[in-house]
């Protein structure tokens, strides 16, 4: 596709040896040629996609006369940057892979293949022209990716390092955060590219999307609840900070509470200092989630769906675990409220209507079919249109409210939720039958206002449809296809009982390519298509919409929109989206935080590279900078007579391969001990002919002890080794103790798992139990048993167990 703003003229800067393949906007060429030229980390703002700019950098070093490891990339990213070169994936045995880098070109690895193949000198390492780095945000000092560059930037100082990320908000988390991953990048380059960027500003203004905002009023059983919800919230968030006075607690608010990340703000304030808790600020986290979520589908579901899950929290099972909101007031008033929402004041079955339902079937059936009718030679035959929403249950629910009656959609789901209906409103006599299919045909439920709909009953005529529906609630895309349009009377709230919408159903796997054009269409899509972030991209390059409904409101689907109309032909017509958003609501406020929070998190980030001081390459303290010359070398070599004579040697471990998915070996290999991989047999580290170590992790430990089958480990270790060692690492950012929720099983007790441990070392007992606090403490032990450092390492041996 070539667009309007990219010509030739848009690569008179580049340099004189660079082609590139696909077309960049202004400031994506800006980005392109700073990347190009330098080792750098980049951060775009979210919904700034890097994937032609990174597809521009591949197409410049595919030749075979290059070898570029791409590494860290997602599953999604690996198929379609794959798909779009025709790269075939590497080999799964080593000599075979050692051929593929040899032949060079562009490849796509995972990190602990690369790390063992580096290890092996399977990678010819001088000969790698660079390794690009995706979602460099969750790189750190201890992971895999920051051991392969080590490995590769030690053996070549030449080679390029680019790294890329989407996620400003990740480097705002920690101390120092985005100077430690640029130290594990090895880069010394850090380019940032916010929204507001006015080189980003200009470009996109140059051509912008019509865009209407359409602000829809709750109901007032709604704006009540919602309310109710936000009271008990700030009573909880209050309750949290009054018995933790001395905890950060700053970022946890009632604002970022309704946000998208708020998991990750909580894991990042308390996940340190979690075994230190008492159990009611536990609980109160706890609740806050519970009521999160409530918020959350009270914008999202259909009023029966979201009393269904009130209901779940009006047991006593739960009042005994919860820290008792459900006593107060607000919590009293949301329960009658939730209720009033499905059930009249006669209590017959009468479920409002989604407030944005009759907003959208009002687009599609009036507003996008009477503009069509105004534009010269315009069809509704050819029109195009494109829905997206949050998630598969949207997906769902909008796939069936526009193909089924409202009010049977409300009256199927009643049932799938278990709710108890005795008698029905007026306008629900009138439902015959209900989309039940089966290889009979369709079955109908008849109803009664005067009757009991009994269990026999759901139990006949629902339990196919209801694995119909379960399934369709996986799906992320429907595609349907407008058969009539008919002129609602004045007054009407939603779609009439003759339904003008029928889905496709003979496409393959959902191909907007094999759609016809003689028809409209209507494309049902979540913003991220089974957690693919191309999926957007690619469905408005593949669909090409007139008309884009935004039926849930999201910045980077937003932004990719923005790329899209920008991108297009300047004989190509002007796409218009409607934003749909409930007003003065937590949604609206939720994607009014998700920017600030970005915004901020780029001023920091702009005010962290303003002081930050990175030495060049050229001034002889880059390596210094990067710790590259690890450990002093007195403190990490072996000493050893031969021949009369002293050989200093970097001391070595031998890594089973398994434990490449942890973080130690990236950590041994830091403190100055050459790392050699291989499939061991018996134990996970061999240290010395005499010393063996079996690592087990909380979990691991457990359940190993219960199979039996660390039992048979030691027997082997002992029959082979003199001093074998079993180490019990915990996490870091977990409790050094075997208490609280290590052991969640009713049946099991921290004192169960140390009697079995007392029973093993009775059997064993040349066994050494070694318990160590984190994979650094580890780290620091096996090198002092390699130096032969007796005295140090029993200090650190000498553990009290927790």
């Amino acid at each position: 596709m070539e667009s309007n703003n990219t010509d030739q003229n848009d690569v008179e800067n580049l340099p004189s040896n660079v082609v590139i393949k696909y077309p960049l906007l202004p400031f994506e060429k800006e980005i392109f040629i700073d990347v190009f030229e330098k080792d750098a980390l980049l951060i775009l703002a979210k919904g700034i996609s890097y994937n032609n700019i990174l597809a521009n950098l591949l197409w410049v070093y595919k030749d075979p006369g290059n070898l570029v490891l791409v590494v860290n990339s997602s599953e999604h990213e690996e198929k379609h940057f794959m798909e779009k070169f025709g790269l075939t994936p590497l080999p799964n045995l080593g000599p075979e892979r050692e051929k593929s880098y040899l032949e060079g070109g562009v490849h796509f690895v995972s990190t602990r293949i690369l790390v063992v193949d580096l290890l092996k000198n399977r990678v010819p390492v001088s000969h790698v022209s660079g390794i690009i780095v995706l979602r460099a945000h969750t790189v750190l000092e201890s992971c895999q990716e920051a051991f392969a560059l080590r490995l590769y930037r030690q053996n070549n100082k030449t080679g390029f390092i680019k790294a890329f990320s989407n996620s400003p908000i990740s480097f705002t988390f920690g101390y120092h955060q985005v100077e430690k991953v640029m130290r594990a990048l090895f880069v010394t380059e850090l380019f940032l590219w916010p929204r507001f960027h006015g080189t980003i500003i200009k470009c996109l203004k140059s051509r912008q999307a019509q865009v209407v905002e359409l602000h829809v009023n709750l109901t007032t059983n709604m704006s009540s609840i919602q309310t109710c919800l936000l009271d008990i919230m700030n009573y909880t968030v209050k309750q949290l900070k009054c018995i933790n006075r001395t905890l950060d607690m700053k970022e946890i608010t009632t604002e970022n509470c309704i946000t998208k990340k708020f998991h990750k703000i909580l894991q990042s304030q308390l996940d340190c200092v979690w075994h230190q808790l008492s159990t009611r600020t536990k609980e109160y986290i706890q609740d806050l989630k519970v009521l999160r979520s409530m918020i959350i589908n009270l914008i999202h579901d259909d009023s029966v769906s979201f009393y269904a899950l009130v209901s779940k929290y009006r047991t006593p099972e739960y009042a005994k675990v919860n820290s008792g909101w459900i006593l107060l007031d607000s919590a009293e008033q949301l329960f009658r409220l939730a209720k009033a929402r499905v059930y009249n004041n006669k209590n017959e079955f009468d479920p409002e209507f989604t407030p944005k339902w009759k907003c959208l079937s009002d687009l599609l059936l009036e507003e996008i079919p009477e503009e069509v009718k105004k534009k010269e030679g315009g069809s509704i035959n050819n029109t195009k249109i494109l829905i997206l929403c949050q998630d598969n249950r949207t997906c769902s629910q909008l796939n069936h409210y526009l193909t089924m009656d409202p009010t049977k959609y409300l009256f199927y789901m009643a049932f799938r939720r278990d709710l108890t209906i005795n008698t029905v409103a007026a306008k629900y006599k009138k439902i015959q039958k209900l989309p039940a299919k089966t290889d009979k045909g369709e079955k109908s439920i008849k109803t009664n206002s005067k009757q009991n709909v009994t269990d026999d009953v759901r139990k006949s005529e629902l339990e196919e449809s209801e694995e119909e529906f379960d399934a369709d609630e996986s799906k992320s895309n429907y595609v349907l296809t407008l058969t009539q349009v008919t002129s609602q009377k004045k007054g009407t709230k939603c779609l009439s009982n003759e339904t003008v919408f029928e889905p496709i159903s003979q496409i393959d796997n959902l191909d907007i390519t094999q759609l016809e054009t003689e028809k409209p269409i209507i494309c049902i899509q979540t913003f991220k298509e089974n957690g693919n972030a191309f999926s957007l991209e690619q469905t408005l390059e593949t669909l090409r919409p007139d008309y884009i409904i935004l039926y849930h409101n999201d910045v980077a689907a937003v932004r990719q929109i923005e790329l899209f109309e920008s991108r297009k032909r300047s004989d190509e017509l002007v796409s218009k989206v409607y934003f749909i958003v409930y007003d003065k609501t937590v949604e609206e406020q939720a994607y009014l935080t998700s920017l600030r929070r970005e915004k901020q998190a780029f001023e920091l980030l702009i005010e962290t590279k303003s002081i930050m001081v990175v030495p060049s390459y050229q001034d002889g303290k880059t390596e210094e900078f990067f710790n590259l010359n690890v450990e002093d070398e007195n403190d990490t070599v072996d000493t050893r007579k031969a021949g009369g004579q002293v050989v200093k040697e970097k001391p070595l471990v031998i890594v089973d391969m398994r434990e490449f998915r942890s973080d130690l070996p990236a950590l041994l290999h830091k403190k100055g001990i050459n790392i050699e991989p291989v499939t061991i047999v018996i134990g996970d580290y061999i240290l010395t002919p005499d010393i063996c170590v079996e690592r087990k992790s909380i979990s691991d430990l457990i359940g190993s002890l219960n199979s039996g089958r660390l039992y048979t480990q030691c027997t082997q270790m002992c029959r082979n080794y003199s001093r074998p060692i079993l180490l019990i690492e915990f996490d870091q950012n977990k409790p050094f103790n075997l208490q609280g929720h290590f052991v969640v099983s009713s049946d099991l007790s921290g004192a169960d798992i140390q009697q079995k441990l007392q029973l093993l070392t009775i059997h064993f007992p040349r066994l050494k139990l070694v318990w160590s606090p984190s994979p650094y403490a580890t780290a620091e032990l096996f090198l002092e048993l390699k130096l032969n450092h007796y005295s140090k390492a029993e200090i650190i041996l000498i553990v009290q167990m927790p």
